[in-house]
């Protein structure tokens, strides 16, 4: 029954976990990271987006599969990665 108010602020927490993770990662104001900025604009290579990535399995406890990090391009990417595959995974009690 609460799952509907859960998944708002689940997809907001996710999006600003991710922000607060890549601001963290590259030393830079969360402020200036926006959903729609590019790892381009925010000087990301393909070090720092393994970096990244391992982070971001880390914090929302998932496995991003090999493939799917040359498909990331923008902070908005990794959040939709993200919801694609908590939405995918079993739920378990916690």
């Amino acid at each position: 029954m609460d799952d509907i108010n859960d998944n708002t602020n689940t997809d907001n927490d996710i999006a600003q976990r991710v922000i607060d993770i890549i601001a963290k990662s590259k030393s830079i104001p969360t402020e200036s990271i926006s959903l729609d900025s590019t790892f381009d604009s925010l000087a990301i290579d393909s070090l720092d987006k393994i970096n990244i990535s391992f982070e971001v399995e880390e914090a929302f406890d998932i496995e991003i599969p090999d493939d799917a990090l040359g498909s990331l391009k923008t902070v908005g990417d990794v959040v939709a990665g993200v919801r694609k595959i908590r939405a995918a995974k079993p739920a378990t009690a916690e």
